[in-house]
């Protein structure tokens, strides 16, 4: 047997990929590459350490199907590994490291590029779509490390690894015995200067041998990425390093090359692990050459392996996608067999015998744990009125004490205000009352402009045709499905926040206070939406960033106030466009400018096309507004080029975008990183909802401001201050007990909303499958090129848009309403600029799959009906 997928012939191991390798590669080039320091001991001792590991099978695990990702740096791994920093990989492929990021791109295996690539890093970032790391060495002129950390940043890459075990490379002999030199035109792409044809001679010459922890901090004080420290094999020096500004840790010897005689980086992994918090990103690079490698690992401590070798054995072998792909497959069989669901699931009891992680560990099974956050307290809360513990202190699950049931009484109350037992509500005006007379004095055109535009009523029609026809079914409510929520369950996250908030030891009147009080206007739970921003969408933000809204609507509105100062300033927005953005600059007398998507999406392009024109007519461009996933109304997504682009643009232009992203998690499967997540410049105002996410009653939204604003005498502050400061003057603040509520579903799932929403976005993504099925069994291809009626294929979000060949204007909904039964959204609405003409939008949340079969049949016979009628009126 070959295996599932497996060809005759076709590499089945790691292993098998060395021996190619091996007959491809020039004999000196292979020892470059495969050999070790000294008599190669550490070298053969990261193999052996894992050839000595034994996996404890578990049976009926209902494993069949385990999840193999991973989150580090605000990032989702599809698998566990990466590919370590390796030189020259022009050794091995002439396409070097832009074959290993297509290879990467195409399997979602994540790349650290060596400061000794043989390709340029914007060539690689050009190429790759997972994610990039670059890794450095600190030269001893420091003005060539900061031109690679400026070229990486610019070329999109996520974080830097520092390698620290190299102030010189180690004794190679079979290097030595060779005489090694570089292969003609192997060369550093990204490199001054020349001499590289003899690495070690190099190394000597170049590398600063008096580097010592200052490094981080210098590292940090010129960019903005998180660091990555390499080379660590001791608790002592990882505790150093983090001490010293680290973000992370790559347990390492160099694959062996350096010091001999140096332990196997599995050997030293649980004692690291131990001295390492769970949030903090842990890796092992080393001896990795199956599947059952990565599962040891991760059960030892480690996040993530890197990889180092077996890619150049398999880049030279021309598949290693292949090998990738085969990993992966590997890491899955071992998953399943020892029945762990999740890598999260991977602890020491997978290894036999059991190792046991040093007392005091930091680190557990469920790795990305980690404390729960202190939300932010009112004002006059004291400094020292919540406890936030260490960085590994969280207390969650403490039981309460016996102090006064103040939070006791909070959840009775509002168990009564929902249940109502003898709630005495004040009548409405007797009949026949009728407005006195100044109201009756006043007339519409005396009003702000805005209450005659028609853009105010499109939402009135829906409903007044939904109101008319109760018994239609409707694709036009863009609301979530009811089948989710349970009265009950707000009672019990209330608890879980009240409960919080006496962890972190509020008395009974804090509590107290953070409920029945206004609180401060930007919000008390922004440490929790921080901390969910940053385990759910990579969103590292600090929660003073953060305003905390009344749903997303309130952040546009204070977003736009904000930043539109003057007739001259000009709001853009992406066409269609959702009617919240475009209403509330209406509202504010803000100048809009719709630039108009494509079939295929929205083109950075004709963005800067529009801002040329705006300024060559005096006017200054503020802002762009876009939902780059699964777009009210459209259902489109930006792809990873565009998103690269359009901050590039940002930047460049210098205008900022307008985030806003409410469908992401109520969607199934691995979602693109947003705009924020990828924001190195600070070009991103991130507005967020909670109301698909968790539930929209709460009316809880938030905007991530973090842009820096200098006052007239030089001070510095957050945009989001000057946010707060508006909402002080609208709605004061967010209601505390939605809030309450909300913070408590977050921390009931570890801080996260994903968690939440696996079973909803499973839903909605079935919804969506039916829905375009439906539409296909309607109108089959032959036929919908006949009529003229097609539609896109959204990913995810709730909406598509369906194209016909006669006017979808409120007379065609109101008719489709009345005559067949089934209701919808004219375009129409969503074109600021006019436009949509003859397309209507379904919204497939609300619906089971009997009702969208139903109404898609409806729908079918109206379109038919509708289209013979306009031909027989023609003819």
């Amino acid at each position: 047997m070959t295996g599932p997928g497996a060809a005759p012939g076709h590499p089945l191991t790691l292993a098998d990929y060395a021996q190619r390798a091996a007959a491809r590669l020039e004999p000196a080039v292979r020892d470059f590459i495969d050999g070790g320091a000294g008599e190669e001991r550490t070298l053969a001792a990261n193999l052996a350490a894992f050839d000595r590991v034994r996996l404890h099978p578990r049976v009926l695990a209902g494993a069949a199907d385990p999840d193999t990702g991973v989150r580090l740096l605000g990032r989702t791994w599809r698998v566990p590994f990466g590919v370590a920093p390796l030189a020259y990989h022009t050794l091995a492929h002439p396409d070097g490291e832009v074959a290993t990021a297509r290879a990467c791109a195409a399997t979602g295996v994540p790349l650290v590029v060596s400061t000794f690539a043989g390709r340029t890093l914007e060539d690689i970032a050009d190429a790759a779509t997972a994610p990039l790391w670059l890794q450095l060495y600190c030269f001893r002129d420091r003005a060539t490390t900061r031109r690679l950390v400026e070229r990486a940043e610019h070329a999109g890459y996520e974080a830097l690894v520092l390698t620290v075990d190299a102030p010189l490379l180690g004794r190679r002999p079979r290097d030595l015995r060779n005489g090694f030199r570089l292969p003609p035109g192997i060369t550093p792409a990204n490199l001054p200067g020349d001499g590289f044809d003899a690495p070690a001679a190099h190394a000597r010459h170049a590398f600063d041998p008096a580097l010592d922890w200052s490094v981080l901090a210098w590292l940090r004080s010129i960019s903005a990425l998180p660091v990555l420290v390499k080379g660590v094999l001791t608790a002592a020096d990882a505790r150093r390093a983090l001490d010293s500004g680290a973000h992370g840790i790559v347990v390492s010897n160099h694959g062996g090359r350096q010091l001999d005689g140096a332990p196997a980086t599995l050997d030293v992994l649980p004692a690291i692990a131990a001295a390492v918090p769970a949030t903090v990103p842990l890796l092992l690079d080393g001896g990795v050459r199956r599947g059952s490698d990565i599962l040891a690992a991760l059960a030892l401590g480690a996040d993530a392996v890197l990889l180092g070798r077996p890619v150049l054995h398999a880049l030279a072998a021309t598949g290693l996608h292949h090998a990738f792909t085969l990993l992966t497959e590997e890491l899955r069989e071992a998953m399943a067999l020892t029945g762990t669901r999740t890598t999260a699931d991977a602890g020491t009891a997978l290894i036999r015998p059991a190792v046991d992680v040093p007392a005091g560990s930091g680190r557990t099974s469920a790795r990305g744990s980690g404390p729960v956050p202190v939300a932010d307290v009112p004002a006059d809360v004291p400094a020292d009125g919540l406890d936030g513990g260490g960085a590994e202190g969280g207390r969650e699950g403490m039981p309460l004490t016996g102090r006064p049931t103040v939070a006791n009484a909070a959840t009775a109350l509002l168990r009564r205000s929902v249940d109502g037992p003898g709630a005495a509500r004040r009548p409405f005006p007797a009949e026949g009352w009728a407005p006195g007379t100044p109201a009756d004095g006043l007339h519409l055109r005396d009003l702000h402009g805005s209450l005659a535009d028609p853009l105010l009523d499109t939402m009135n029609f829906l409903n007044e045709i939904t109101h008319r026809h109760p018994e239609a079914i409707s694709f036009a409510p863009g609301r979530p499905y009811d089948g989710f929520f349970e009265v009950e369950q707000v009672f019990g996250h209330l608890r879980r926040y009240l409960d919080h908030l006496e962890e972190q030891g509020a008395t009974p009147d804090q509590v107290r206070s953070a409920l029945f009080q206004y609180g401060p206007a930007a919000g008390q739970i922004r440490e929790v939406i921080a901390d969910q921003l940053r385990r759910d969408e990579g969103i590292d933000v600090p929660a003073q960033s953060i305003v905390v809204t009344v749903g997303c609507q309130e952040a546009m509105l204070l977003a736009v106030r904000a930043l539109i100062s003057g007739p001259d300033d000009v709001l853009l927005v992406s066409s269609p466009c959702y009617v919240g953005i475009t209403g509330a600059a209406r509202l504010l007398d803000a100048e809009v400018r719709a630039v108009a998507e494509h079939p295929d999406g929205f083109r950075c392009a004709d963005l800067t096309a529009a801002l040329h024109a705006e300024r060559a007519r005096g006017r200054r461009p503020r802002a762009f507004y876009v939902i780059p996933d699964h777009a009210n109304p459209s259902g489109t997504t930006l792809p990873p080029a565009t998103r690269r682009e359009l901050l590039e643009l940002a930047a460049r232009e210098d205008i900022l975008l307008l985030e806003d992203s409410p469908y992401r998690l109520v969607s199934p499967g691995r979602q693109l990183p947003t705009l924020k997540a990828l924001d190195r410049h600070r070009r991103v105002i991130h507005l967020g909802s909670f109301s698909k996410s968790l539930f929209p009653g709460a009316r809880v939204g938030f905007a991530v401001a973090d842009q820096r604003v200098t006052g007239p005498t030089g001070v510095t502050g957050l945009l989001a201050d000057h946010l707060t400061k508006i909402k002080s003057m609208v709605t004061v603040n967010t209601s505390p007990l939605a809030q309450a509520v909300v913070a408590g579903m977050l921390l009931s799932a570890d801080g996260g909303a994903r968690e939440l929403n696996g079973k909803t976005a499973a839903h909605y993504g079935d919804a969506l499958r039916v829905t375009l099925h439906q539409l296909g069994q309607a109108f089959p291809p032959q036929r919908r090129a006949a009529l003229g009626v097609r539609w896109n294929e959204p990913t995810g979000g709730f909406f598509l848009a369906l194209t016909v060949p006669f006017p979808a204007d409120n007379a065609a909904l109101a008719h489709c309403a009345e005559e067949y039964g089934v209701i919808w959204t004219p375009m129409s609405y969503f074109y600021p600029d006019g436009g949509g003409a003859n397309g209507l939008r379904l919204s497939v949340s609300y619906l089971t799959h009997a009702q969208i079969a139903d109404g898609v049949g409806r729908l079918a016979r109206f379109i038919e009906d509708r289209i013979a009628g306009t031909t027989r009126a023609e003819g």
